[in-house]
């Protein structure tokens, strides 16, 4: 499990490297200038040691960044703080960043859940959650984050049709799904990057579409769709002015038509109201009943 330690603060060691470097200009100088160079050289070789261990000591760790400490294959803790610290000068320490990170992923071309080739790609905005798992539970975190993330936008494309066409009972589908879909593309990939001590912090799809191959057909077969969908709108509404025109008629006596008159009148008003063009008028010169 991640451990959050806080080591001593580094800038009493810093003095004390700056007092060891002078120390040792001046046993330098002492071991050059004088009769006891014995001494000098002594004095020298302990500032050289105490500055190797203090300068391997100190340690800086930036903003939104931490440090993951190691003690002969033994996991010490994890400094999350920033600032300038002073740790055991046998540890090593691993850089992890803290910071979100965003993944644009390739566009995949895979089939949906019809059988269908689509292109799909998606943007993932993550950031390390655990320090532990991200250094210690799979080899490298963000090879991890690239591979399942591209694993899960492939489960999520397999799982689901890309619209009610060939589907017409499916309640999500991914052209139409918005963002039921994002929710349960983000949840996946929040159990899968789990192991890496990864948080997902957004998943969206950011890519969409037909394959080449079939996005000619797919696009006639929705053309062909929406002609019928707005012809049968065109005639629910034909029909209903139609029987107001009728009804109008006969209320206010306007003129007393039978059924063959009335039959020809809605075939003449369809004709014109869902016709795509616009109707030539004929004037009838005669009377009603030649």
């Amino acid at each position: 499990m991640e451990r959050i330690i806080k080591p001593a603060s580094g800038y009493l060691a810093l003095l004390i490297l700056l007092l060891t470097v002078a120390g040792g200009v001046y046993s330098l100088y002492m071991a050059v200038t004088t009769d006891n160079k014995m001494l000098g050289l002594i004095l020298v070789f302990l500032a050289f040691i105490v500055f190797i261990v203090i300068i391997k000591g100190l340690l800086i760790v930036n903003p939104n960044h931490s440090r993951v400490l190691n003690l002969f294959g033994k996991y010490q803790g994890t400094i999350k703080d920033n600032g300038l610290f002073f740790i055991n000068p046998f540890f090593t320490a691993q850089r992890i960043s803290l910071r979100s990170e965003n993944l644009q992923g390739h566009t995949l071309k895979v089939n949906d859940k019809m059988g269908n080739p689509i292109e799909i790609a998606a943007v993932i905005v993550w950031k390390v959650g655990d320090t532990f798992k991200a250094a210690y539970d799979v080899q490298s975190y963000n090879d991890y984050v690239r591979v399942q993330s591209e694993a899960a936008v492939r489960h999520l494309a397999v799982s689901f049709a890309y619209d009610n066409f060939e589907d017409e009972n499916a309640e999500i589908t991914l052209r139409e799904g918005g963002d039921a879909v994002n929710a349960i593309l983000e949840k996946e990939l929040t159990e899968r990057l789990a192991k890496a001590g990864v948080i997902v912090e957004e998943a969206r799809i950011t890519h969409l579409a037909y394959a080449a191959e079939i996005a000619g057909a797919m696009l006639q077969r929705q053309q062909a769709t929406a002609i019928v969908a707005a012809r049968a709108k065109i005639v629910e509404g034909a029909v209903g002015m139609v029987d107001m025109a009728l009804k109008k008629l006969s209320v206010e006596n306007i003129v007393e038509l039978d059924d063959e008159r009335k039959a020809a009148m809605v075939s003449n008003l369809m004709v014109i109201l869902c016709g795509e063009k616009a109707a030539q008028p004929v004037v009838n010169a005669g009377t009603l009943y030649n």
